[in-house]
């Protein structure tokens, strides 16, 4: 067996990795850029190297860096994860030169599906059912437009290499076209260094399914039956599930036994994924083969009680399969959803920042975390910005769903903004209980899902304004004990005035309602806190970050985070967020602000849509910005005129850097 693992990989899935090495009694070795020194992977691993800096491809795609790392280590077998190298036949012909095992398929079998383009017309041959589409060599947009004729549209463009939504669009006329192309071309140049494009027929209303496959050496191949994908932003997996809502038994059985000829047609071995696109009408298509593992192989593991990696390392050692086709059932359901940095309300644009406060729910059979990140830890813009994979199992459906929702319920978050709320509206909504699951869930229930923002409630105001009473008295009565006079009326919070009520005002400001002025009036066991919807006594304690709360007609508990003048409170599964307004800070000038565009996050400007200058229309695209992996194209905000356009194609940008100077038209 292999005696020591080096994962080429970070976060989530090399802390995966590493437990199940550890289980099978097999040491780990991780690798780690600057950014990556003190994470968690890092910490779990029993050695560890630096390959590099922050950025990926000056460390964590350094192949040579990483065959370095192995030898120094004496690892025998080199785990990829997924993303980075995972897909890279070069780097598994790397490793067999230097004699070290790569935990995946042959290089031939990556190849032959790295490609989509390739891949559709090998699988055309193998008598597996592909999406109608155009996916030659011939690259020139002449053809293109002549191929979406001929299918129709909508159509698809995306990237022929890599996947993740990344170099995809959907493109509604031939108008369209010649943007949507060029877009794709430069993200997938950008993210897979290979910007070969394929257009498809684009289906309406359709199921993302995709079935688990596995092969070895000995001639084996099985299917570990479906999941469904199909609930999606920006092309990206929100939530996954198996088995599929509304599987039958003849579809299912179908469906894996293409997945299997689709596996066996390139001489496949270990963990790999076949995805196909399916119709309402029951008709499903091969969209593309992941020769990986993927991130939702959680919920094939719930269902099936196998454990992946170590099939992964079995198959890797030489051994057979662990199971056959006839041995493996499925048990009850799972979810996983993916707790991403990301603002759902800016149209999921990704976050950075330090998570101040993180706390998953109790792990066991019904629940299941993985994650790469511990409380103080930053999400940067170097590397994908997920969080966490939340995973539940039950019986059926309804009961994991239902334990979704209190799994989502008990996660709490601080320090950035996340999809947590948006996850949990997701897995309450009836549509979704109901199983009536396809791509456009999320644009179709969009209003329900992401509703508009709202002030702070007044239970949440007096939450907030409880925890900071209760902080306050804390550090007054610690600063006492540590005087030479304890008694000293200097370290009392007690709000004692004379001639006048004992009270405290805070002024808050709400993220939608603005300031808001809130009294805390002070009562012998607790506070009366008037708040915009009436007086309210509240009673509690701190301890710990959390709230015990009275609140007169009722209980609560909630996490309290102070940092500087901003206090966050958790409580019922919602973060509520308030500013403590310093009455002597001056006001900040807003026509400061006036005709200036900023950088939403850090990245790297890409396209320069204008000329300094130029007369442009409300919502006319000025340039496109590159950050964590995705393009944003900033546009003109009103009719105007661009005066200055700041930076240059290629230039790095920091958050908030001011992009163009813009005049408004005159009304």
């Amino acid at each position: 067996m292999i005696a020591k693992l080096l994962i080429a990989n970070r976060g989530e899935i090399a802390c995966r990795v590493i437990r199940t090495a550890r289980r099978l009694g097999i040491r780990t070795v991780a690798v780690y850029s600057d950014a990556d020194a003190r994470a968690r992977h890092v910490a779990m691993a029993d050695e560890a190297f630096r390959i590099g800096p922050a950025p990926a491809r000056d460390s964590y795609l350094k192949v040579d860096a990483i065959l370095e790392a192995a030898k120094k280590s004496g690892a025998d077998a080199i785990h990829p994860g997924y993303g980075f190298l995972s897909e890279n036949a070069e780097f598994a012909e790397a490793c067999a030169r230097a004699g070290v095992i790569f935990v995946g398929p042959p290089p031939s079998a990556i190849r032959a599906m790295g490609g989509k383009s390739a891949a559709k017309a090998l699988m055309e041959k193998a008598g597996v059912p592909v999406v109608p589409g155009y996916h030659g060599k011939d690259q020139g947009i002449a053809l293109f437009a002549e191929a979406a004729r001929k299918i129709g549209y909508p159509v698809l463009v995306k990237a022929s290499a890599g996947g993740g939504g990344k170099g995809m669009r959907i493109v509604e006329t031939e108008m369209a076209l010649h943007d949507a192309i060029e877009s794709a071309r430069r993200e997938a140049k950008s993210s897979f260094g290979d910007d070969t494009l394929l257009i498809e027929k684009y289906l309406t209303q359709p199921r993302h399914i995709e079935i688990q496959v596995f092969a070895d050496s000995h001639d084996n191949a099985v299917y570990l039956f479906e999941r469904d994908c199909s609930v999606q932003r920006r092309h990206q997996k929100v939530i996954e599930e198996a088995p599929a809502p509304g599987m039958t038994v003849a579809r299912r059985k179908a469906m894996g036994e293409a997945a299997v000829k689709a596996a066996r047609a390139v001489g496949y071995r270990g963990a790999g994924t076949v995805e196909f696109i399916a119709a309402p009408d029951g008709a499903f298509y091969f969209m593309e083969m992941n020769t990986r593992l993927q991130v939702e192989h959680p919920v094939t593991e719930m269902i099936t009680g196998q454990d992946l990696v170590e099939w992964q390392l079995i198959v890797a050692n030489g051994g057979a399969l662990p199971k056959k086709q006839n041995e493996l059932r499925i048990d009850g359901h799972a979810f996983e959803v993916r707790l991403y940095a990301e603002d759902p309300i800016r149209d999921f644009l990704p976050a950075t920042g330090t998570l101040h406060h993180l706390l998953f729910p109790e792990e066991g059979s019904h629940v299941r975390v993985d994650t790469g990140i511990r409380a103080g830890d930053a999400v940067s813009i170097h590397y994908d910005p997920m969080i966490a994979k939340l995973i539940v199992w039950d019986s059926d459906r309804e009961a994991a769903r239902r334990r979704l929702v209190a799994a989502l319920a008990e996660t709490e978050i601080a320090g950035l903004v996340t999809n947590r709320a948006f996850l949990a509206a997701l897995a309450a909504h009836p549509a979704f209980a109901a199983g009536e699951v396809d791509t456009g869930f999320i644009a179709r229930h969009r209003a329900a899902l992401i509703p508009a923002a709202v002030r702070v409630p007044d239970e949440g105001l007096a939450l907030a304004v409880l925890g900071f009473m209760l902080q306050r008295q804390a550090e007054a009565a610690a600063a006492g004990q540590r005087a030479s006079d304890p008694y000293s009326p200097w370290h009392q919070a007690s709000g004692w005035r004379l001639n006048d009520d004992a009270h405290h005002v805070l002024r808050l400001r709400d993220p939608v309602a603005g300031e808001i002025a809130v009294t805390a009036h002070f009562r012998p066991d607790g506070f009366l806190i008037d708040l915009p919807g009436g007086s309210l006594t509240v009673r509690g304690t701190l301890r710990h970050g959390v709230i015990e709360a009275d609140l007169g007609e009722g209980k609560a508990r909630a996490a309290f985070l102070r940092r500087g003048d901003e206090l966050t409170v958790i409580a019922d599964g919602r973060n509520h967020t308030l500013g403590l307004v310093n009455p002597l800070a001056e006001a900040g000038d807003s026509a400061a602000d006036a005709g200036r565009l900023t950088a939403p996050m850090p990245g790297k400007i890409v396209a320069l849509r204008v000329i300094n200058g130029a007369s442009v229309k409300r919502g006319a695209p000025l340039l496109v910005l590159e950050a964590m992996k995705m393009e944003h194209t900033i546009a003109a905000p009103a009719d105007g005129i661009v005066e200055r356009l700041r930076y240059k194609v290629g230039d790095q940008v920091d958050e908030g850097a001011e992009l163009v100077v813009f005049k408004p038209a005159k009304i």
